[in-house]
């Protein structure tokens, strides 16, 4: 005989449903779709880059060395009249297309290592500050100046403007103590001394 089998019932107890957000919160929102993001390329570093403008200039240049004529005194010899610089100075003055300033810039024993162009001008006038002829005799360590120029015309007559300027530059010389001994005007085989003539007082 078959001995009827007893089932027991279960009953299951159906748990109330929890929202899964309220238990796993993190794990929710990691798991969470979220919005694609798109990165921009990487931007290289500018590279600072140096660039140095050159501009041009254009010079003509006669200054060097000449070959002195024969018979040509020493540059180091003693200057003891306005003839001595006539003769320093002429090959100086015939190389020259316009007018010229020169100083020579004498020590102690009136000696000089040779001329300083202070400038050069057109062809019959040539602009001349004290503070350039004093800044090139300072520099030289000058104990006296005698002051040079030349006419291209080839008359060493000296003009108003060549007096006035003269006037300018002694009266400097004499606030700075560097004395202008004397103001050789040099023309064709021929030149003019304002100290001969009595006209640096």
């Amino acid at each position: 005989m078959t001995r009827p089998t007893r089932t027991r019932a279960r009953t299951a107890t159906a748990a109330a449903p929890v929202p899964i957000g309220a238990v796993l919160p993190g794990v929710l929102a990691a798991a969470a779709p979220t919005a694609p993001v798109t990165r921009a390329p990487a931007t290289p570093a500018p590279t600072t880059t140096t660039r140095t403008r050159r501009i041009g200039t254009l010079r003509l240049v006669r200054e060097g060395t000449f070959e002195a004529p024969a018979g040509y005194v020493d540059p180091r010899t003693p200057i003891t009249s306005p003839r001595d610089v006539y003769t320093l100075m002429a090959p100086y003055a015939a190389r020259e297309v316009g007018e010229s300033f020169w100083i020579l810039a004498l020590d102690a024993k009136h000696r000089t290592v040779g001329p300083t162009v202070i400038t050069r001008g057109i062809l019959d006038a040539s602009l001349v500050h004290p503070r350039e002829v004093f800044l090139a005799a300072i520099c030289a360590a000058a104990s006296s100046v005698v002051l040079v120029h030349n006419h291209p015309s080839g008359d060493p007559s000296p003009s108003a403007e060549d007096r006035a300027v003269t006037a300018s530059l002694v009266a400097a010389g004499k606030l700075l103590d560097i004395p202008v001994r004397d103001h050789i005007i040099v023309g064709r085989a021929s030149y003019v001394s304002f100290a001969e003539a009595g006209w640096l007082a």
